[in-house]
């Protein structure tokens, strides 16, 4: 390994640079971090890190330069009037699809290569390789072959195209899932708050159903990739939005609002409607699908 290839700029130290920055001082790199409010930054300097007193000292000081800020703004004006040319961008900055693309382009054009990064992790799981964090890269494939082992240290690594905007695509798709996963447990614990069972009972339940009914997706992917929307199907979508009925009926005796249910009941009923009652509920993703461009 090259002595630069030891070195790593850390641009941004909330918990999650901070986190990564860490996961790189522990494994023996020599990480220079920078950050808008120096005292994050002089917290690292007692573990080893060098601390740069501007963005452009930081990247100056060779190695891969890893940006972790808050939103994509951020990285545009703290990189505005840095030199560029020749480094090796990696921005784990949260962002979206069409910006991921749009910083890369910015980069290619000051003679950076990019790799735009998802993280799918919480900062306490960071440099735990126990802990499953990864981060999903895409975009120069160059780039992420010459550092795949120095980005698996903080987090295991998941490289997705050349596409840049890919890892943020994948990024923000699970995390749609969750929100939606977050949906459904906040109305089954708002049914339970009244009866006489503990929450952590319940919670127990809660896990043990929903990691049952995880494979669904397996099932969706199935029907997509196939076209046949009623491929493996159990219980139909008729069956379905009759039921929803006693979901909505129970909300009401319970005096919890359905607002967190209704918008997928239309959704499966408006399915329905149109004459797919054998189907499950994949079709409802061809109801999302909006035409771009």
């Amino acid at each position: 390994m090259t002595h630069d290839a030891k070195k790593i700029s850390v641009l941004g130290l909330g918990a999650m640079g901070a986190a990564f920055a860490r996961a790189w001082l522990a494994a023996g790199y020599e990480v220079t971090v920078w950050n808008r409010t120096g005292s994050r930054a002089e917290a690292l300097a007692g573990e080893g890190a060098q601390v740069a007193a501007t963005a452009a000292e930081a990247v100056g000081a060779g190695g891969l330069v890893v940006v972790c800020l808050l939103d994509d703004a951020s990285v545009g004006e703290v990189l505005a009037d840095v030199e560029l040319l020749g480094k090796g961008l990696v921005n784990v900055t949260t962002s979206t699809p069409g910006q991921a693309r749009e910083r890369a382009e910015w980069a290619a054009a000051r003679g950076a290569r990019y790799l735009d990064g998802g993280i799918m992790a919480v900062p306490p799981m960071i440099g735990s390789p126990e802990s499953g964090a990864y981060v999903f890269y895409s975009g120069s494939p160059e780039l992420f072959a010459a550092h795949r082992d120095v980005l698996g240290v903080p987090a295991g690594t998941r490289y997705v195209g050349e596409d840049v905007g890919s890892a943020a695509l994948h990024d923000v798709a699970l995390l749609s899932a969750m929100t939606g996963m977050f949906a459904g447990v906040s109305h089954a614990f708002a049914l339970m708050r009244g009866a006489e069972v503990a929450p952590r009972e319940f919670a127990g339940l809660l896990v043990e159903w929903l990691t049952a009914m995880a494979p669904y997706a397996n099932g969706g992917a199935a029907q997509l990739e196939t076209g046949d929307y009623a491929l493996g199907v159990t219980s139909n979508l008729a069956m379905m939005v009759e039921g929803n009925g006693t979901l909505l009926r129970t909300a009401e005796e319970q005096g919890v609002s359905p607002e967190l249910l209704r918008p997928f009941m239309v959704l499966m009923e408006r399915r329905l409607a149109a004459g797919h009652g054998e189907e499950g509920t994949t079709g409802v993703v061809d109801l999302l699908r909006r035409r771009v461009g």
